[in-house]
């Protein structure tokens, strides 16, 4: 089964610098950076090894990293204006 890969840098490859500067430089972005790849990775393994799993669980983790993802892109935009 094809796993369609989330992570921050093929999200958005326009603010690659930015996300290493700010994993670098600002402790809150790095610690969600580091949910997001964790919740990103339980995902894709999940979906690569087709374990079973509830709906309402799977759509949580989903609902989870969609928030985790949006915070981290407003915290990049602020940071790159």
């Amino acid at each position: 089964m094809y796993v369609e890969h989330h992570d921050l840098h093929h999200e958005f490859p326009e603010l690659a610098n930015a996300i290493h500067t700010m994993k670098m430089s600002d402790h809150h972005f790095a610690k969600l950076f580091g949910e997001y790849h964790q919740i990103t990775s339980a995902i894709e393994a999940l979906e690569g090894k087709n374990v079973p799993v509830t709906d309402e669980a799977y759509e949580t983790l989903k609902k989870q990293r969609l928030s985790l993802k949006d915070k981290l892109y407003a915290m990049l935009v602020k940071h790159s204006t």
